[in-house]
């Protein structure tokens, strides 16, 4: 376990607690973040991840004693986003990042945390998502062409594989499913034009699948397994991640920036198997769980084992998440309602 968390808490008991515990940068979280000169802005930073990123990332500015703006950009839609990180130290600015004379008017900054992406709606809007996951990328790259960037990215670029061959690594054929997928091929392939042309370092992280207490594929189970609802084990095998140890892998990942663009997995440990998450839940909520469909052969899985050497072993077990996970529920802890939708197989979002 990384020294940087001494001793995880046995449970969560607030929002406030569950924060802290997302934002504690690891070791070479603070160590990448030393090494970093200049200021640090992240756009998008208004997402499921952003703000505990951005937080992160101040603390272990400080921590590295690394005197530096962390500035987080976004549209701020949930306007309570602003004041939170405000209130810990990150400054904010709002702009709509597909909008180009907006974009032009953004200060500088060393070092940037592209998060900008639309997943959930792209079916029916889909002129709109390749807008979002393809158009501003590009424009934020001519933006920043003096910048080191670490740009997201999603596992979905890769096609389902099978269950027993531990997952994609970054070297495999891309073939995305779906208008999502593709528009995410889109937006790696713009990223790492620029990268090559304007000689910008880059990383670029495929993510696949980030676990809060309030969101993920661990919670989406656990929460159908305690209302009674069936869990469709098609899709039948996933990979999470603590959302806490994907931000320290994202800030780590400004060592590894290069050119051409650098492509990293950051993804858990472990091929989970639906069924027996669910039935793991089930033991613990003392209930009953009800399955439906038939275990696919292949699955959406990613190989993290390139971004636990550059970026750092996850300090939160799968084990941990699920009793956290089943505390939260059974406390009734808040919820973003936001379904991960992993069951489908189609690139249907």
């Amino acid at each position: 376990m990384d020294s940087a968390i001494a001793k995880l808490p046995a449970v969560i008991e607030s929002v406030t607690i569950l924060d802290d515990v997302l934002s504690e940068p690891s070791g070479q979280a603070i160590a990448a973040l030393a090494r970093l000169d200049g200021d640090l802005m992240l756009l998008g930073v208004g997402g499921k991840m952003g703000p505990t990123l951005a937080r992160m990332a101040r603390r272990a500015s400080d921590a590295a004693g690394a005197r530096r703006r962390v500035i987080g950009v976004s549209r701020f839609s949930t306007p309570a986003h602003e004041a939170w990180l405000q209130s810990h130290g990150v400054e904010t600015i709002r702009c709509d990042l597909t909008d180009a004379a907006q974009l032009d008017r953004l200060p500088d900054a060393a070092n940037v945390i592209f998060m900008t992406g639309m997943k959930f709606g792209a079916t029916g809007s889909e002129p709109l998502t390749w807008l979002t996951n393809v158009f501003a990328p590009g424009m934020a790259c001519r933006k920043f062409a003096r910048s080191r960037i670490v740009a997201f990215s999603t596992g979905n670029v890769y096609p389902l594989m099978p269950v027993a061959g531990g997952g994609s690594v970054e070297t495999d054929a891309l073939r995305p499913v779906g208008e999502y997928a593709m528009s995410a091929l889109g937006r790696e392939r713009i990223l790492q034009h620029f990268s090559g042309a304007l000689a910008i370092p880059m990383a670029v992280l495929r993510l696949n699948y980030a676990q809060d207490l309030r969101y993920g594929v661990l919670y989406d189970i656990a929460r159908a397994v305690w209302c009674g609802e069936s869990v469709d084990v098609t899709m039948g095998h996933f990979n999470a991640l603590w959302q806490g140890d994907a931000n320290a892998m994202a800030l780590a990942a400004f060592d590894h920036a290069t050119t051409p663009a650098a492509t990293i997995n950051l993804a858990g440990e472990e091929t989970l198997s639906v069924r027996r998450i669910a039935e793991q839940f089930a033991r613990l909520f003392d209930r009953q769980v009800a399955l439906c469909g038939t275990e696919a052969s292949d699955a959406l899985l990613s190989n993290g084992s390139t971004g636990y050497r550059l970026c750092g072993i996850p300090r939160v077990s799968v084990g941990q998440m699920i009793e956290w996970i089943a505390d939260w529920i059974r406390r009734d802890g808040p919820t973003l309602g936001k379904p991960t939708r992993f069951e489908v197989r189609d690139g249907t979002f």
